[in-house]
């Protein structure tokens, strides 16, 4: 099973009328953060059920991958990367962090990152120092930070908010409405699991914070609490 045989597969499932719906979904125009970007035309069922089948593709082959020019592709290899942790041990999920972080420039729209990072680099950096989550926090690169920011998802859902919280911090006054949204949602995960913790960064940051992080941060507060961040009465 080689890399080609998978692109292969993919290329006969494509749609030329989804293909074009995808590139304005994910904002491929001159100036947008998907510049440039290619499309096949697939929804997602037939990408997994694709990654299932080729699950044991080396991992030099799932690199070629990362650096297709089709999103699909890419996409694609990340589920398998994700699926090769799933089914392997301690030495598998160095070699697909490896991996991945060697092969970061392939990951370069927000599905990729979010279907990916915390994924992989969560349960790698579980029991880690996590100064890379930090350095790509503070980077110029957009999807390092939203890598930043996503895989403490991971350690959210096992109660671990501190990783969150701090890079939170550090990207709080981002200007990419990507970045607000990324850190409002992790905001608001934290606060499904502990309201007060989410409230106590907010309580410090909601008056700086752009609105669109501030909206997903406090969607799922009753509504009178809502309201009161909205309209600054805390």
């Amino acid at each position: 099973m080689t890399h080609t045989d998978l692109i292969d597969e993919l290329k006969d499932l494509g749609n030329p009328e989804k293909a074009e719906h995808s590139k304005r979904f994910f904002k491929t125009g001159k100036g947008e953060y998907g510049e440039g970007d290619k499309f096949l035309g697939l929804k997602v069922p037939p990408m997994r059920k694709l990654a299932r089948k080729y699950h044991s593709m080396d991992l030099n082959e799932v690199a070629k991958l990362l650096h297709n020019e089709y999103h699909e592709v890419r996409l694609t290899a990340i589920y398998l990367l994700v699926l090769k942790i799933k089914k392997g041990n301690s030495q598998v999920l160095e070699e697909v962090t490896d991996c991945y972080l060697n092969n970061l420039e392939g990951i370069n729209n927000w599905d990729l990152v979010d279907s990916s990072c915390y994924k992989i680099l969560g349960p790698y950096l579980e029991n880690r120092e996590r100064d890379l989550l930090y350095d790509f926090a503070r980077s110029d690169d957009l999807w390092k930070k939203r890598i930043a920011m996503i895989s403490c998802y991971y350690f959210i859902k096992q109660n671990d908010f501190n990783d969150a919280l701090a890079i939170a911090e550090i990207l709080v006054n981002e200007e990419h409405d990507l970045m607000h949204k990324a850190v409002g949602w992790m905001l608001r995960e934290v606060g499904n699991r502990n309201l007060a913790e989410e409230e106590k960064f907010l309580t410090k940051y909601y008056h700086q914070m752009p609105r669109t992080m501030l909206r997903y941060a406090i969607e799922k507060f009753d509504e009178p609490l809502r309201l009161k961040y909205l309209y600054g009465q805390i």
